[in-house]
């Protein structure tokens, strides 16, 4: 079931192999289980952190890092220039989107084939709706996940045959959430709340993953009813429950799969895990991994102090090993590791989800948008629901509430890929700016900075495509 390399050549090599595949609901459900691989792929690229180099490092979590290139990421040198030879380089993969338009067509394929594929080759009609509703979901998923990052890209919707691919032009930014919208409605109308086998709840994408990916495209183009509406969704199904924030509890949310869960990339399965993952930067000896003596990535205590100021927050205490070094702050959320050979040197493997989102991200952004729209009541409690339950008072009304509801939510989702967006948020829609001046300053915001650039190799293989407004100001 693989793709193409080229960029946006991207459809199946074989038109023969299609004709041939799709006779079965084991193909139709082995096709879409691939869409998930190929999505775990997309986010574990760039050396294996392509999740939270988009999502948290140059946010206000990491302070630098000893690896490169994640030294440049984190003070936004995207620009970085490159040897036109030197493909392998985790900036020149970052800075490409191959990999999401491979799951993009995997989805295309999905739709197009399994939709027609004879019904009675299904148990029953609600198989094959519920597996057409995944490829739309993955495919909703993935524009809003490009969009975030790029802003416009190119929309392809239709699995076509490589004679027929052409490049194509990047849609607006606009456009690209409309058409994740878009997707989103017709994955909710043929998905249910359950998943078709009950193992799969969390790392398949279900009614309750639609609701919260449309609860985060809401909050994230300022249309902050939908947020509320598809929040409630989620809250009322009863579904989906807090973990306690006590210890070993707390630690299966990381691992995946537990009652928080409702969308999550799944690699902590028995086959599953990867010796590159966020772990391995964010672990170090003597505690953790044995081949680091400090982390890849730097979180100082300085940060970890100011952000969890109130020493009783158990997610300070359970997360964060602050003792180990005067300077820098293990967060060991990722430490579901295994040494499969012996001795000091030995390789360890990571077998931690990737978390995308989960209950208490719901609860809070709809807080924020309760907030946005003179609810502030309502907002704060929920504010306080999420701070009780980690063992801290209720918020003391003091300041901005909009502000209390952000760093909440950098600390209930501390390096899960959410807070780059959030501080984009939080300026966007509320004024409020948080990056280092260093890295942007407002002005530069203003101009785009925070969208990343495409890479120039992409920009020579498809004429028509314009590089972000921005780093087109830059030059490479």
């Amino acid at each position: 079931m693989g793709s193409c390399k080229g960029f946006l050549d991207l459809e199946p090599k074989s038109e023969a192999t299609d004709e041939n595949f799709w006779k079965t609901q084991n193909d139709a459900n082995s096709a879409v289980a691939g869409m998930y691989a190929l999505l775990r792929t997309a986010l574990n690229g760039g050396y294996g952190i392509a999740h939270y180099a988009y999502g948290d490092l140059a946010s206000d979590e990491i302070s630098s890092s000893n690896t490169y290139p994640y030294s440049h990421v984190v003070n936004m040198n995207w620009s970085l220039s490159l040897a036109a030879s030197n493909t392998g380089d985790a900036m020149y993969l970052l800075r490409r989107y191959d990999n999401f338009y491979k799951v993009i067509d995997q989805a295309n394929r999905v739709i197009k084939y399994v939709g027609s594929m004879d019904n009675s080759v299904f148990d029953n009609a609600r198989t094959k709706n519920f597996l057409l509703g995944e490829a739309y979901y993955i495919r909703a998923f993935t524009y809003f996940y490009l969009g975030r990052i790029w802003g416009g890209v190119p929309i392809l919707t239709e699995a076509i045959a490589p004679i027929y691919a052409e490049n194509q032009p990047a849609a607006t930014p606009e456009q690209v959430m409309e058409q994740s919208l878009k997707d989103l409605q017709e994955a909710k109308k043929l998905l249910d709340w359950k998943n078709l086998v009950n193992a799969d709840f969390a790392v398949r994408a279900n009614k309750g993953a639609a609701f919260a990916l449309e609860a985060h495209i809401g909050a994230w183009v300022g249309n902050y009813s939908t947020t509320i509406a598809a929040a409630d969704s989620i809250i009322d199904s009863e579904n989906y429950f807090y973990v306690s924030r006590d210890s070993i509890a707390y630690k299966t949310i990381f691992n995946g799969k537990s009652s928080e869960g409702i969308f999550e990339i799944s690699q902590s399965a028995n086959n599953e895990g990867t010796s590159v993952g966020i772990g391995d930067y964010t672990l170090a000896t003597p505690k953790y991994h044995r081949l680091h003596a400090s982390p890849k990535l730097t979180v100082t205590k300085i940060r970890v102090d100011e952000l969890f100021n109130d020493r009783a927050d158990k997610r300070r205490k359970f997360t964060m090993d602050t003792t180990v070094n005067t300077s820098f702050v293990i967060c060991n959320k990722y430490s579901n590791l295994t040494y499969p050979e012996e001795g000091n040197n030995a390789v360890p493997v990571f077998k931690n989800n990737i978390i995308i989102f989960r209950f208490s991200d719901i609860k809070l952004l709809k807080a924020e948008a309760l907030a946005a729209t003179g609810r502030a009541t309502e907002a704060k409690a929920l504010l306080d629901e999420v701070r009780m339950m980690s063992g801290l008072g209720t918020w003391s009304g003091t300041g901005s509430l909009m502000k209390a509801i952000f760093d909440e939510r950098a600390r209930e989702l501390f390096l899960e890929g959410h807070r780059y967006y959030d501080m984009v948020r939080l300026y966007k829609h509320h004024g409020i700016y948080e990056f280092l001046s260093t890295r942007m300053s407002q002005e530069q915001f203003q101009r785009g900075k925070y969208r990343w650039p495409f890479d120039p190799s992409l920009l020579n293989q498809n004429p028509l495509l314009i590089q972000t407004p921005f780093w087109a100001t830059v030059g490479f």
